[in-house]
């Protein structure tokens, strides 16, 4: 900017490119469950989508498991013996082993579940052409 522009002139074109939807992009809004997965359906700014326009993060798919591995190493509590003989005094024992865990998330949407819906935005950088689901949202207020 020259110091003989007048700031409050680009000021006011920014404004009007924003009144125009040139000068910002979509933003992220919630969507409505109106149908589950398999046929998924959102409702979105009074319009339904389903998923042709969709892109759901795989952690939200019905059935979609994890897998968890790592190694513990621990012990576990001491315990007293029952008939005082010396073999069932108090002893604890050792843990030290890997471990693989399998969960399988399942029931993650119902109707009506709010959704957080990122739009993906076209070739023209201005055209929202699909969605990404990234999460489900809640309200601590139970609104």
């Amino acid at each position: 900017m020259n110091k003989t522009d007048n700031p409050y002139k680009s000021l006011v074109k920014l404004s009007q490119k924003l009144a125009q939807g040139v000068a910002l992009q979509p933003t992220m809004g919630i969507g409505v469950v109106i149908s589950p997965p398999p046929a998924i359906k959102i409702r979105y700014n009074g319009f339904t989508l389903d998923k042709q326009f969709l892109y759901i993060d795989e952690y939200w798919i019905q059935g979609h498991t994890r897998t968890h591995k790592g190694h513990i190493v621990s012990a576990t509590q001491y315990r007293a013996g029952g008939s005082g003989d010396a073999e069932f005094q108090s002893h604890n024992h050792d843990i030290d082993n890997d471990y693989t865990d399998v969960e399988t998330l399942t029931d993650t949407w119902h109707i009506g579940d709010k959704v957080l819906m990122v739009p993906i935005i076209g070739e023209d950088g201005r055209t929202t052409k699909q969605f990404a689901i990234l999460c489900k949202l809640v309200r601590l207020d139970g609104n």
